[in-house]
């Protein structure tokens, strides 16, 4: 190779069902590089991985690291325009990000094929030259203000740095790794630093080439990748950085054996226990952590989750390790305790060590490691295809890990039994390593310290080996078991021909019961199937208590199913059960030579529901505690709760739902489930690689068992009462505003949701109003985040409402209040008309060709496929062809039509413009919220006092589903 060092020929383990084409390559300066070559793909990508991440930070300037991250993409010497990466990104139908971790940092995008060679240029010229604007960088630190408030309410956060203050100040786990205003500016500036300054020395000393790897994926062959690579990325400096390498664990013995008890935002008790372990990376082929994690968090008899779950202690267990870096590793085992469950934690600590004592003793089992691994085998040769974007990331990242050879495979191939090496990860799970974090409200007012970053309310005690084998001795004597032999492992591989190579989902079979829309696997050639029932139940949501009713047996009916669905999962058949907003829906996805036998459990328990009291008492104390929890949400999420209570009927403000779920008794769901399935009509959808005759017979199957018989359990329901959902219809010309306090006393964020309600689902304005959003998008972005700095949530999306489409601008802000960035939102759009009247007819055609490019994507595995389809069975639109449609539609369009639609839609001032403004009011703008309720509005202003009592005195677009009102039988 020209440029590059000859590689010696490196053989790739790959899927047996991956067709794209792998090599590996490394520059002349070190740099090493997998390029993947894949013809079928619609999209490009890279991603570059750097072998630095926040444990480099200099002590005293904690989150340099981040903040580098943040700052380095923004401009370069060849391309010193403000953010120009992003800009052409995002014009040509492309994203880009970057994330961190203690010892990497990565930088990604994705792109059109067209557009990928100049993006790859600009991508590697910030990593060779970066910029680094003097005004961006000051901006920029504003942002991780942000991400610094945002952590301030998230437990996750506040517990991960908790845990990291319980070790030697000296070590970088301990450090702060995310910086906030005073790390990044106030004390800087107090020592005569200028943070610029040290950023690019940061840079200069930790950035280098034989610290880097880049994965790019394209459509191109690989040796034209290869010659793009080798010119593009060659001059990035190569100063043969040593890898960071930490020396000797963060932990002393004060750190461990302590138990930690710690006061959360949200409502709920949960137990965090970890041992600092040897680092499975080092033996992935053996896998010692990932055959511990499965037999510790495994759902059979014999299980800790079985016995916690049986006691009625706990909702959720989960088991895993927690790698940091390649020197520094947890076992974590993470428990959701219900009431009784925190009453019992030292027995609920003490079971988990009797586990760990019952798999020491009894050796390690071949049997249950051969499934393992037979599982993992079978996950890794049929995984389905992911967006490039995703891809990149998840290879970069191995890159980092393993040897070349290994690159795609990673740690997902355990083969090599090793008993003595399990054993060993079991020693380190013993009392004298452990560290225990109890989060619970009932700490409240009885701890005695603070963590000094997020304020975290904790206190810590000590805790013995004689304590913990004293827990054992109390805790529950059961039948320790290890995981059952799995039923749901598929052995049958084999594809099946379908009869018609259909194109689109086609209606096989409809009744009085059901409809069943079908469509064999025509694309992706992988035995798995997509089996979607929903059932619609007009009874279901007519009331809040109706709600809390329905949510209450499918929490329930979860919960029965936990142990045949954890199987399932383990063995690649994933099973999901939600609410929906016309009833609940079932959907099995994965290897179709077991879906039946999963199909027919659900079925069965959903047949023969029995209402368990002890469950359901628990089950309804975690629902309240949900609910509560909603006064915890961003300020972000709270308004698009709010937004979605005014717009669309049916929906039950969580005050409402709140209100009538104390009194609720066993005897009211049992009464309620009859009258739930009193009306019932199914929706249907399979496919894959499943023949239409096995398709029909699941469906007849079902219809015999829930509607036939001498007592059906449903019975169908009249036209007249077939669901349809409704959405207010804004009146053109005004604005409509509601305003609330944010639920969270004590959140300083507030927050603004601006919609634009424009039309009725049609391809013609779907297609102008998504053209809207791609060109508009980069420029609200930059305006609103980056150059006034309103907030680190800053969206901007398009929305759909059973086919009732619209645009959203969504920010969180704690320096602006929601009035004011309201006036924001509409001052930016008045100057983004000129960005619309002056584009020239070059920029239109190259946007109007990037959104083609987007809708001509290929849907990447049978998941997206059917899950596309099914919006439109589900909406009752039934526009298969939508994108081909809407694509012709584009390449007709003219500038000045678009034009007229801004004006007519989107313009301020517009007489056709409708808009809907929901502010959230944090405790920093309170005296603002006060004072805005008192002013007076515009003519063309309407306030929203009471939800509930606009959304009946509004107009409303009718139901577009029409595929059950039409229907004729």
């Amino acid at each position: 190779m020209a440029n590059g060092i000859e590689n010696e020929e490196v053989v790739i383990v790959k899927p047996q069902t991956d067709k794209r084409k792998y090599r590996r390559i490394v520059l002349g300066n070190s740099l090493q590089v997998l390029l993947v070559s894949d013809p079928d793909t619609d999209k490009s990508a890279a991603c570059m991985l750097v072998s630095v991440g926040n444990f480099s930070d200099p002590d005293g300037l904690e989150g340099l690291a981040y903040f580098l991250m943040y700052v380095l993409p923004y401009a370069s010497e060849k391309h010193p325009s403000e953010d120009s990466f992003s800009k052409y990104v995002s014009e040509h139908g492309g994203h880009r990000n970057g994330s961190m971790g203690c010892d990497w940092t990565s930088y990604y995008f994705d792109i059109n094929n067209d557009s990928f060679e100049e993006a790859l240029e600009r991508f590697s010229q910030f990593l060779i030259k970066p910029l680094m604007i003097s005004e961006a960088t000051v901006r920029e630190i504003k942002t991780i203000e942000s991400v610094y408030q945002l952590g301030l309410l998230s437990d996750p956060r506040r517990l991960k740095q908790l845990q990291k203050h319980f070790s030697i100040e000296s070590h970088p786990y301990h450090k702060f790794s995310t910086g906030n205003w005073y790390t990044l500016e106030v004390r800087p500036k107090a020592k005569g630093l200028d943070i610029r300054h040290e950023l690019l020395k940061f840079y200069d000393e930790n950035y280098s080439a034989n610290l880097m790897h880049l994965v790019v994926y394209t459509k191109e062959s690989l040796d034209k990748i290869q010659s793009s690579v080798e010119n593009k990325f060659q001059d990035i400096r190569n100063s043969n950085q040593r890898g960071f390498r930490i020396t000797g664990l963060p932990f002393t013995s004060e750190h461990l054996m302590i138990l930690v008890k710690l006061v959360p935002i949200k409502e709920g008790h949960k137990l965090r226990i970890e041992w600092p372990i040897t680092p499975s990376r080092h033996h992935y082929k053996e896998a010692p952590c990932k055959y511990l994690g499965h037999v510790i968090r495994h759902k059979g008899e014999g299980s800790v989750y079985h016995i916690l779950k049986t006691l009625g202690w706990a909702m959720q267990l989960f088991a895993h390790e927690n790698e940091i870096t390649s020197e520094l590793s947890f076992f974590t085992v993470t428990v959701d305790l219900t009431e009784d469950g925190h009453e019992h934690m030292q027995d609920v600590v003490g079971l988990l060590f009797k586990y760990i004592k019952f798999l020491r003793e009894s050796g390690i089992c071949k049997r249950v490691f051969e499934e393992l691994s037979a599982v993992c085998e079978i996950e890794f040769h049929y995984q389905d295809k992911i967006p490039p974007f995703n891809y990149v990331v998840k290879i970069a990242s191995r890159m980092q890990k393993y040897p070349p050879k290994d690159w795609l495979v990673g740690s997902l191939l355990p083969s090599n039994f090793s008993p003595e090496l399990v054993q060993m990860i079991l020693r380190e799970l013993s009392p004298k390593n452990v560290r225990i974090f109890w989060a619970s409200k009932k700490f409240e007012g009885k701890t005695d310290k603070v963590e000094p970053w997020y304020c975290t309310a904790y206190s810590v005690e000590r805790v013995t080996t004689s304590m913990i084998e004293k827990w054992m001795s109390s805790a529950p004597i059961d039948n320790l078991q290890l995981p059952a032999a799995n039923m749901f492992i598929p052995k049958n591989f084999s594809l099946k021909d379908a009869r018609e190579k259909v194109k689109f989902p086609v209606l096989l079979r409809k009744s009085s019961y059901s409809k069943l829309w079908y469509k064999p696997d025509t694309m992706f050639s992988i035995p798995k199937a997509f089996v979607k029932i929903e059932f619609n139940c007009p009874h279901a949501r007519i009331s809040p208590e109706a709600e809390v009713l329905r949510n209450i047996f499918l929490r329930l009916l979860r919960d029965y199913l936990n142990e045949h669905v954890y199987y399932a999962q383990v063995a690649g058949l994933h099973c999901y059960i939600r609410h929906t907003d016309r009833g609940f829906e079932v959907t099995l996805s994965g290897y179709n030579d077991k879906v039946n036998i999963l199909l027919e459990t659900v079925i069965d328990k959903i047949a023969n529901f029995d209402v368990k009291p002890d469950r359901f008492s628990i089950i309804k104390e975690m629902i309240t505690k949900d609910i509560h929890n909603n006064k915890f949400q961003e300020p972000s999420e709270l308004a698009k709760v709010y937004c979605s209570l005014i717009l669309k009927d049916k929906l039950w403000p969580w005050k409402d739902r709140l209100e009538v779920l104390p009194p609720l008794k066993v005897e009211d769901l049992v009464k309620f489930i009859p009258m739930m399935f009193s009306s019932t009509f199914l929706e249907c959808f399979i496919a894959g690689n499943m023949k239409c005759e096995e398709a029909t017979s699941i469906i007849e199957t079902i219809e015999d068992i829930f509607f036939k018989g001498s007592n059906p359990i449903c019975q169908p329901f009249f036209p007249s009462l077939h669901l349809t959902n409704e959405v207010v219809k804004l009146q053109r010309g005004m604005n409509y505003l509601y305003s609330e306090e944010d639920l969270n006393p004590i959140n300083e964020n507030s927050a603004l949701l601006h919609y634009i309600q424009v039309h009725r689902d049609d391809f013609v304005l779907n297609v102008k109003l998504r053209l809207f959003r791609l060109i508009a998008k980069e420029a609200a972005y930059h305006q609103l985040r980056s150059v006034e700095q309103l907030g680190y949530i800053n969206d901007f999306y398009l929305r759909n409402d059973f086919g009732i489409h619209g645009v959203v601008f969504l920010i969180q802000s704690t320096v602006k209040s929601p009035r004011e960035i309201d006036l924001r939102v509409e001052e930016f759009l008045k100057k983004f008309e000129n960005k619309i009247y002056e584009m020239t007819s070059d920029e239109f055609k190259s946007n109007v060709n990037a959104l083609i490019d987007t809708y001509m994507e290929k849907h990447k595995n049978l998941w997206e496929e059917s899950s596309y389809y099914w919006w439109e069975i589900v909406s009752g639109t039934l526009k298969f062809d939508r994108k081909e449609a809407q694509v012709e539609i584009l390449r007709q369009l003219t500038q000045q039509e678009f034009i007229d639609f801004f004006d007519e839609y989107i313009k301020v001032g517009s007489p056709r413009k409708k808009t809907l403004s929901v502010r959230i009011y944090g405790k920093k703008h309170l005296t603002e919220y006060k004072s805005e309720k008192n002013e007076p509005l515009q003519l063309q202003y309407v306030r929203i006092h009471d939800i509930l009592n606009f959304r009946t005195s509004q107009p409303h677009y009718g139901s577009s589903k029409g595929s059950f009102i039409h229907m004729k039988l």
